[in-house]
């Protein structure tokens, strides 16, 4: 690896982790135990909400979401086709059926009104998430959760600190998700957590996610077997402590989109980036920017390639859902089923977005990024 690469991702580490796993390790227990209580019950006050529930990733917390309130076979849930983590393989996982909506083409969110003409007698719950920090339309969405009998889950796994009238991202779902692996702000290698205001909820997915040790050898196997889901005393320990410092990283954070806007605006045809009226905050998960109609996939594929070249690492942002060859296989879906997640899919790249970025890396990144757009013919059609 070339030791001037510019990563992606660079979790901002300190003496304060550190500190804490050496505390953990001094310990005679390093499986889940009272630093992981301590993690959940400070994630959920955080929010303002009831119960946090530890995991090792989001994926497996919808997936234990899913059990605990009974969604399997013959049942469906809606989902979007475009996201970075995609936790939307735990419906599949569960059994149950993702029935692919259409996103909104500014927030890159799920669109209400394309979620809504894909309900059906079978299906049980909308799945919607906060893409790139920016808040999903929640007030529509919760309207038509209410309409209809569903439940209303919310994916958070690309965001933390985002606000939504006044509110932080994680509060509107019957159940929220997030996901502590790289490139989010709040990173302790892997892992995840579930936050919901329902104690019968809270209890299930406990019980879901691991049995206790002194009932390890009591109890038969019930109708719903519990799996060995737990989060480490040694990432709940990085989280933790994380947590208390999450501020202070998204400021950081908010000071390198500063210095990504100054520079890309300094080049005529920009578009700042786009912020919903009724969004207060936004913490962008990845950098993202968007190119113009002008580009093919092919030729954003080339701007990557002339990244990498420079040592920069980007990433296209992202494979949907539809185009991926389970959900094709499995489901039927094909190219064109959903035109908006295609075309965001196809014209955005996901550049270097951490705290330890310097200005003068971010203008160097911003640079290198216009030069390979007038390589391919696409002359200043960058836009945010």
């Amino acid at each position: 690896m070339n030791p001037d690469t510019i990563f992606l991702s660079d979790p901002d580490i300190t003496l304060n982790e550190l500190a804490a796993i050496e505390d953990v390790l001094r310990t005679p227990r390093l499986s889940q135990g009272p630093v992981v209580e301590l993690f959940e019950n400070s994630f959920a006050q955080y929010l303002g909400r009831n119960y946090g529930v530890a995991v090792p990733s989001a994926t497996l917390g919808l997936w234990l979401a899913l059990r605990a309130y009974g969604i399997g076979a013959g049942d469906e849930v809606i989902v979007s086709p475009l996201a970075w983590h995609q936790i939307a393989h735990a419906v599949t996982l569960a059994g149950a059926k993702p029935v692919l909506a259409d996103i909104d083409y500014w927030t890159v969110t799920l669109s209400p009104v394309k979620a809504e003409e894909k309900i059906t007698p079978r299906t049980r719950a909308i799945l919607a998430g906060n893409n790139n920090g920016h808040p999903a339309h929640w007030g529509p969405l919760r309207d038509l959760a209410a309409k209809h009998g569903l439940l209303l889950l919310e994916d958070s796994s690309e965001a933390i600190g985002s606000r939504y009238q006044d509110k932080l991202v994680g509060t509107f779902g019957d159940c929220a998700f997030f996901d502590f692996s790289q490139p989010g702000p709040l990173t302790c290698g892997e892992g995840g957590m579930i936050v919901t205001d329902d104690m019968d909820i809270a209890r299930r997915l406990r019980y879901l996610r691991n049995r206790k040790p002194e009932d390890r050898f009591a109890a038969p196997v019930t109708a719903h077997p519990p799996i060995q889901a737990c989060m480490s005393e040694l990432t709940a320990a990085l989280g933790y402590s994380q947590l208390e410092q999450l501020g202070q990283i998204l400021l950081k954070r908010k000071k390198v989109e500063k210095f990504y806007l100054d520079h890309i605006m300094t080049f005529e045809g920009i578009k700042p980036p786009y912020i919903a009226p009724e969004v207060d905050e936004v913490h962008w998960f990845v950098y993202l920017v968007h190119l113009g109609t002008r580009f093919s996939k092919s030729s954003r594929d080339a701007i990557l390639s002339d990244l990498k070249q420079h040592a920069v690492e980007a990433a296209p942002y992202c494979q949907p859902l539809h185009l991926q060859y389970h959900y094709q296989q499995q489901y039927g879906y094909k190219k064109t089923d959903f035109l908006v997640a295609e075309k965001i899919a196809d014209r955005a790249i996901a550049l270097p977005f951490h705290a330890h970025l310097e200005e003068d890396e971010v203008g160097f990144i911003v640079e290198t990024a216009k030069d390979a757009s007038v390589n391919v013919g696409a002359g200043s059609a960058i836009y945010l």
